[in-house]
């Protein structure tokens, strides 16, 4: 057995930096609990980057209560694909990019191991210059320092891994909710200032579509988050209630802030989230508004954590799926210290404002997931509902083969669906609008049209898959993984 290889069905502790990383988690290291779900997605979006989502509709001249109903709409349906993908934690134990072999290949998840590391290095890229544009315009601290500190901060906490990332979002939850709570309270009262606008805010398609769209996108690009955080749960844990969990948790949060993101940017004017939480919190009560603004700064932090712990799992699995990795604790650190130099340096690079950063690396990472959200979870929950060859997983040459030809071509045919309807905003000076895009007047429906498109297509690509002669090899699979009590991890090469 491998030096740093634990035994499966051995179990582990995780009090220090934990073990295991794109292998399977066995049933007795299944620790986890229900109710640890609700807060860690609730923290996940009770914090700064939130807020500027509902800058991105009063920007564009839409009213408050239209803001805040395009956003709730939007939540609700981006939660809805989060949600759902949950549930797959528990039952498979693996992380997400890993069970998306069985749609894509093994060497074919390549395509989705791009479209998911470039969400979490964008999001990390994102934080990072929001946090230094708002620490700094709320606080004047020196930028470069906050850069440092987030980076470092955010790799320290990934590389302890999973249950470190629960234990901190449950920390600052008991902390940064009761402060909102209170901030709420002192903004529905009038307490913490605000002026009628001068500006004429309305109802327009196109506004309230891409508040819309914004919103969804924001918690669609957790879909491949949610089986990474949920898979050390037990097996029997009810399906349902891990959707509801996840969905309570990462919608109301998220409405929650996005809504007092466009109370700021309508009735103070606010152009930044935390200096429009520090404003408006010490309008109630002197540094109320600063300790507030810290506290949400803090929770953007300990995001940024989780996502280095995914894109390190969605890394190490696409090297794999070329070149053999052994999954130890080293490589899952070096992997995350790596990657934390790179997002780093990317991200002092970035000058655009706040609110064009998030609109811009939304917009993108939705396009991009979209086609994959579609395929996995048709194949999950309609295909081969739930029922999947664990070990095959792991090999090049197994039943899901090396290239997965029709989830393949459904995210092709999806993707190509969605070239028309997109409306890109400004990255790097390059923007674009599709021909129906423009004909709907820059309304951007993309990513209804990618989800109906791509879950049609590989819905009639998979009729062709011959089911039944999966049916044994499953079965195989689950007696090898009983007989592995003193084997290395699946996917080591000891």
């Amino acid at each position: 057995m491998a030096a740093d290889a634990e035994p499966i069905l051995q179990p582990v502790a995780y009090k220090g930096i934990e073990v295991r990383s794109i292998d399977w988690v066995p049933e007795n290291e299944r620790h986890a609990k229900l109710w640890h779900q609700a807060p860690l997605w609730f923290l996940g979006n009770l914090q700064y980057f939130s807020i500027p989502i509902g800058f991105v509709g009063p920007a564009l001249g839409l009213s408050l209560w239209w803001t805040i109903l395009a956003s709730i709409l939007g939540i609700y349906v981006g939660t809805a694909f989060m949600a759902f993908h949950g549930s797959q934690g528990p039952k498979l134990g693996l992380p997400q990019v890993i069970q998306s072999r069985a749609q894509f290949g093994y060497s074919g998840v390549i395509v989705v191991v791009f479209a998911v590391f470039f969400t979490y290095m964008a999001f990390n890229v994102t934080d990072q210059v929001l946090l230094s544009q708002g620490l700094n315009g709320a606080f004047h601290w020196n930028v470069h320092a906050i850069e440092v500190i987030s980076a470092v901060f955010a790799v320290a906490l990934a590389i302890f891994g999973h249950d470190w990332v629960h234990r901190m979002f449950r920390m600052i939850l008991c902390v940064s909710g009761p402060l909102m709570i209170i901030l709420t309270i002192g903004i529905l009262c009038g307490a913490c200032g605000g002026h009628p606008s001068k500006v004429h805010y309305g109802l327009t398609l196109t506004a309230f579509m891409v508040q819309f769209t914004t919103a969804a996108a924001y918690n669609i690009t957790y879909a491949p988050y949610v089986s990474d955080y949920s898979r050390y749960l037990p097996k029997d844990t009810p399906t349902g209630k891990v959707i509801s969990s996840v969905f309570f948790g990462a919608s109301s949060s998220a409405i929650w802030l996005i809504a007092i993101g466009a109370w700021l940017a309508i009735r103070l004017g606010a152009t930044d989230g935390l200096v429009g939480v520090q404003t408006a919190g010490n309008n109630m009560l002197s540094h109320f508004g600063g300790v507030s603004a810290f506290f949400l700064a803090f929770g953007l932090l300990a995001t940024m954590g989780m996502n280095a712990y995914g894109a390190m799992l969605t890394l190490l699995t696409g090297i794999d799926s070329f070149k053999k990795v052994k999954p130890t604790r080293q490589a899952r650190v070096v992997t995350i210290v790596v990657l934390g130099v790179v997002w780093y340096l990317i991200a002092i690079t970035v000058t655009t404002s706040a609110v064009n950063t998030v609109f811009a690396a939304l917009t993108l990472m939705l396009y991009l997931l979209v086609p994959w959200t579609a395929t996995n979870l048709m194949d999950f929950f309609f295909v081969r509902r739930g029922h999947y060859a664990i070990t095959n997983l792991y090999m090049p040459n197994g039943i899901y083969r090396r290239w997965g030809w029709r989830g393949l071509l459904a995210y092709l045919i999806g993707f190509l669906a969605e070239i028309p309807f997109m409306v890109l905003p400004s990255i790097a000076g390059f923007h674009f609008t599709g021909p129906a895009g423009k004909a709907l007047n820059n309304t951007d429906i993309t990513f209804l049209v990618g989800f109906v498109v791509t879950s049609i297509a590989y819905l009639l690509l998979a009729r062709s898959l011959d089911l039944a002669a999966e049916k044994p090899v499953i079965e195989e699979s689950e007696r090898e993984l009983h007989r592995s009590f003193e084997e290395a991890p699946l996917g080591s090469d000891a």
